[in-house]
């Protein structure tokens, strides 16, 4: 497969506390493993990015930035097209950021600090109220909940058996009993082994899943009854309140907003 890289600005050392990166990226873009000595964000404003990190996979939707802690060995590859946002931040903020990589939730006044930045072409804060920003973007950043992953994999085999099926079709909709049988335990021990496993239940794991492919499947054109049908829902409605719970917005105002 023929992708294009994503070129890794060369810098030995930040020019700042902060230093701000913006781009776009098309579909099947891919950066190949690097690290650096600063901590970074990776936020898309448009689109999913696909990480790994120090040999974990992670997803960086919208509304959920990937923190990457300083020397960690990172990659990256954009299925589709993506609206590239990222903060480097220096090693003097990063002692009291996590020290390994995670899931922070993106609130509206994050969003904002970074489109704003990006539509001035604001790479490294110079003047009082562009630094005050910044400020505000790393005290944001301090108290933003935080997850081990937005769409974590099993340690079990039978865990991970589930999750590699609904990968393949997010629009399955065996119920968990269902999904038991096929692994031979009972439905009670597989709903607990995706708790202690994941962090989360069976439903709200194929509901992030199916937001993810839904994402995606926008760029590709179809319409919202078809996209419904295909994550497995039985009406339009039911899959807009999925959609809006996770992305803010409705999937008519998300292509608005994207130009999708």
């Amino acid at each position: 497969m023929n992708r294009n890289y994503i070129e890794i600005p060369a810098l030995s050392e930040l020019p700042g506390p902060v230093y701000f990166r913006y781009d776009e990226y098309g579909a099947d873009t891919h950066a190949v493993a690097h690290r650096h000595e600063w901590g970074q964000l990776n936020f898309t404003a448009r689109g999913v990015m696909q990480l790994e990190i120090d040999g974990r996979p992670f997803m960086s939707p919208p509304n959920y930035a990937v923190w990457i802690p300083p020397n960690a060995l990172h990659s990256c590859y954009n299925r589709e097209s993506v609206v590239y946002r990222s903060v480097y931040i220096g090693l003097e903020e990063c002692r009291t950021l996590p020290g390994s990589p995670c899931a922070v939730t993106m609130n509206d006044l994050l969003k904002a600090i970074l489109n704003d930045f990006a539509e001035r072409d604001v790479t490294t804060p110079v003047s009082q109220p562009d630094l005050n920003l910044a400020q505000v973007l790393l005290d944001q950043l301090h108290l933003a909940p935080r997850e081990a992953d937005y769409l974590p994999f099993g340690i079990s085999t039978t865990v991970n058996q589930v999750l590699d099926e609904l990968r393949a079709n997010p629009g399955d909709n065996c119920s968990l009993a269902d999904w038991a049988k096929q692994v031979f335990v009972s439905e009670r021990t597989l709903a607990r082994h995706f708790m202690q496993e994941l962090g989360m239940s069976f439903g709200e794991w194929r509901q992030r899943l199916r937001f993810l492919a839904s994402i995606e499947a926008l760029e590709k054109g179809l319409s919202i009854k078809e996209l419904a049908f295909d994550m497995g829902y039985s009406s339009s409605s039911a899959f807009i309140t999925m959609f809006q719970r996770h992305a803010g917005c409705t999937p008519e105002q998300y292509r608005r907003q994207h130009n999708v």
